[in-house]
């Protein structure tokens, strides 16, 4: 089994995921890309209410914790969930 103490990294990988997702809008933002696959930031500013530039910061959090992942179609970006653990999570806690 293992403990902080023989594996720190691996705790620390899972508290960062963890920690990225604990925000209710990047919470929200994953549990749409859950649902619908894909989603560019347009759509997700729709369901959020947020403001374009609100948004943006989430999702760019959330690709820096490698939970999302984007992909460039003519002048927008669709993302989606590339994280199977997050997947899992979102899973559990929605109950899907």
């Amino acid at each position: 089994m293992e403990t902080i103490n023989t594996n720190p990294e691996l705790f620390e990988k899972k508290a960062d995921i963890l920690k990225a997702i604990s925000n209710p809008s990047r919470l929200c933002i994953v549990h749409s890309l859950y649902l619908n696959g894909v989603c560019n930031v347009s759509e997700m500013q729709n369901c959020l209410d947020k403001a374009q530039s609100t948004v943006s910061q989430h999702v760019s959090k959330l690709k820096a914790a490698n939970i999302i992942s984007g992909e460039r179609k003519g002048k927008e970006i669709y993302y989606s969930l590339k994280n199977e653990e997050v997947k899992e999570i979102v899973a559990i806690f929605f109950k899907e």
